[in-house]
């Protein structure tokens, strides 16, 4: 039989080293759906129940694997709907390629079944690479440059490859006028470093600094030891973006934890007090949360030239890769002989943990939310992955789980979309089959598509060496989030209409798909049934009933932020005592250490 167009994109998968794709059929895709037949379903098609869960899942698997990511999905709407999750990938500067269908060139332009003008559509989504193939001589070139920009630009591309010319015969690029031909699958690493005279004068502001501190985001993943080297030569004190929140483990007493509106007070007083400031692989949008603009001499490191200077005026712009900028950098700093500094960050810390643990404890009505992740903290496997979704639940995601160990953890970041954190967790799984998943999510997440991606976890548990994916909800029939950002940015009363959420038994349904399955409305059962979800011999859903009352405000919430919750109390929020209440116990934590 002939090779086809889609049997040959198939080929080049494999040869790029791609193992699964996630993906969804239609007919704008049926000739590389019979590929994968063809090919003994290698690499593996993962389905999932939504393309734009495809998409989540590449993201998710692109994330915690370093290699890109593949979805796939049909013409028109399959198309349309992996976008989001496309976008995600993009703002995160995650590396996926997406394989898209086209209507049949023949009714191109005739305003046919399905027809979307897809290069418009993914013009700005796939700006680093975009390509429709039209005829077979130009592939493989169409497939080894998405790959190459999507790993060298760490962005999403897209291939759109039109249904008819799937079935065609391939023909290769030939020796001749207008034909493009390509090389091997490869991408050549190369470690970019900044100039000699700009280290020098980087270590010169950091010799010079007295009060210093470093954030760290995703892009030091890869210096973990190189930020502690830095850390103990200059006393600084470190806060992790949420992006980096898996860079340095939490038990370092000098790790002040998330920064942001989601971050801890620690690292609100880092910034607050320092006068020197190192960013490594970070663009924070939330340029209020670091120093005063006159207050701090800063240093950038960045693989990413665009990204420089964009959040605080840097003295020093490093334009270099994480790990081999640092360790250039190491021998030219001078090691602080006064630690006062370094000690205040560590009482800060220790102080903050304490008090983390008071506000866990505090009862609530049925469970503390926050106690849900405090329990899971000393329980979780070292080498465990945790992703999280958007909403109530990331607060306690960033500011209560202690990272320790080879544990990894990641969320939608920039753009912070609802609903990936159960794809995410799937496409981690396929990326380590052999290690411990718990992904995170609100009920409303789970809702708008979680529920649907519980079935995938059943269809492909079988496939995964460690059996455990744990999927925490949490239940409080609440759009938590965004109550509470209507109550403090501008002082308006929860809206029942839009913000209560159906009450579903997340529970019932996953034991309905065969999973493991505790409901947890008491926060004494809460530990017991942590234990029982990690060690079960295959997936489960923890349903914890949570107070959505207790308040996810930042610790060094604004005056105005907490005059416009008073505000919204006196006109007529619902549970305006229960929730004045708990938010005065909950913040109370933080001024009288000890007490509960």
């Amino acid at each position: 039989m002939p090779v086809t167009v889609a049997d040959h994109v198939l080929q080049r998968l494999r040869e790029w080293g791609v193992e699964h794709v996630f993906g969804y059929p239609g007919d704008g895709i049926n000739g590389l759906v019979a590929a994968f037949g063809k090919a003994d379903n290698q690499p593996r098609f993962v389905q999932s129940r939504h393309e734009e869960m495809s998409a989540f899942e590449a993201v998710g698997y692109a994330k915690f694997d370093g290699r890109p990511g593949v979805c796939m999905a049909t013409s028109g709407p399959g198309a349309i709907h992996l976008l989001n999750g496309l976008y995600d990938a993009k703002l995160d500067h995650v590396p996926v390629v997406a394989i898209v269908g086209q209507t049949a060139r023949s009714a191109m332009g005739g305003s046919y079944q399905q027809e979307v003008d897809l290069q418009a559509l993914y013009k700005d989504v796939a700006s680093e690479y975009l390509v429709e193939v039209n005829v077979s001589e130009q592939l493989p070139n169409a497939i080894d440059r998405a790959f190459r920009t999507a790993e060298a630009e760490r962005a999403p591309t897209a291939v759109i490859i039109p249904a008819d010319l799937q079935e065609e015969e391939y023909r290769p690029p030939e020796h001749e006028f207008k034909h493009v031909p390509s090389s091997p699958p490869n991408t050549p690493h190369s470690v970019m470093l900044p100039p000699e005279d700009e280290l020098a004068r980087a270590a010169d502001v950091l010799n010079a600094g007295e009060r210093v501190a470093i954030l760290v985001g995703q892009g030091a993943r890869n210096a973990t030891e190189e930020v502690r080297l830095v850390a103990d030569a200059t006393g600084a004190g470190v806060a992790k973006a949420l992006l980096g929140k898996d860079v340095l483990p939490d038990d370092l007493p000098y790790v002040t934890g998330a920064i942001g509106l989601l971050g801890t007070r620690p690292s609100y007083e880092l910034m607050r007090d320092c006068d020197t400031l190192i960013v490594i692989g970070s663009s924070l949008p939330y340029s209020q949360f670091l120093p005063e603009f006159d207050q701090a001499r800063a240093v950038q490191i960045d693989i990413d030239a665009g990204r420089i200077g964009m959040r605080y005026p840097m003295e020093v712009s490093l334009v270099g890769e994480a790990k081999g900028t640092l360790r250039a950098l190491i021998p030219l700093l001078e090691p602080k002989q006064d630690r006062s500094w370094r000690e205040t960050v560590e009482n800060n810390v220790s102080s903050w943990w304490n008090t983390m643990e008071q506000q866990a404890m505090l009862d609530a009505k049925p469970v503390n939310p926050i106690r849900v992740v405090h329990e899971l903290s000393p329980r979780i496997p070292e080498d465990a992955i945790v992703t999280a979704d958007s909403g109530s639940s990331t607060n306690w995601y960033a500011r209560n789980l202690r990272m320790r160990g080879r544990m990894r953890g990641s969320l939608s970041g920039t753009l912070a979309t609802m609903g990936p954190a159960v794809p995410y967790a799937i496409g981690a799984k396929f990326a380590y089959p052999d290690r411990p998943v718990v992904a995170l999510a609100g009920d409303g997440a789970m809702q708008m598509n979680g529920m649907a991606e519980l079935i995938t976890i059943a269809r492909y548990r079988h496939t995964w060496a460690d059996p455990r994916l744990v999927v925490c909800v949490f239940r409080n029939d609440d759009l938590n989030q965004v109550t509470w950002e209507l109550r403090a940015m501008g002082g308006t009363p929860k809206f029942e209409e839009s913000q209560s959420i159906p009450d579903v038994s997340y529970a019932t349904f996953a034991e309905s798909l065969g999973l493991t399955a505790i409901s947890v409305d008491s926060p004494d059962d809460l530990g017991g049934a942590w234990d029982q979800v990690l060690a079960a011999d295959r997936p489960a859903v923890l349903d914890v009933r949570c107070d959505p009352e207790v308040p996810p405000i930042p610790p060094h919430a604004t005056f105005e932020q907490v005059k416009s919750t008073t505000e919204s109390l006196l006109k007529g929020d619902p549970n305006a005592w229960h929730l004045l209440v708990q938010g005065a116990k909950t913040k109370a934590q933080e001024f009288v250490p000890g007490r509960r």
